[in-house]
């Protein structure tokens, strides 16, 4: 294998914003920031808007989180090809 191709393959902790679930697993994500874990030592903390906790299939609840308004701008955009075509 050649050197200094791959990324570093190394522990990193997820966080999901929505729920304050926190998990460690393994990743090559690139972050800057960091957190202590419950063993005490510090990771890497890459942050995450959905995870297992608040995704709607593994809750059985129906939550939309749209932090980029994405919902609206479909919405908005197909209001008007939506409504009945007048005769």
């Amino acid at each position: 294998m050649r050197e200094n191709i791959h990324p570093q393959y190394r522990e990193v902790l997820f966080k999901d914003l929505s729920s304050g679930f926190t998990f460690l697993t393994r990743s090559t994500i690139q972050t800057k920031e960091s957190l202590v874990w419950e063993d005490g030592k510090e990771y890497p903390l890459a942050k995450v808007e959905i995870s297992s906790k608040s995704h709607p299939f593994y809750t059985g609840l129906d939550r939309r989180v749209d932090t980029t308004g994405r919902i609206d701008k479909f919405l908005n955009k197909y209001k008007k090809a939506a409504a009945p075509a007048k005769k």
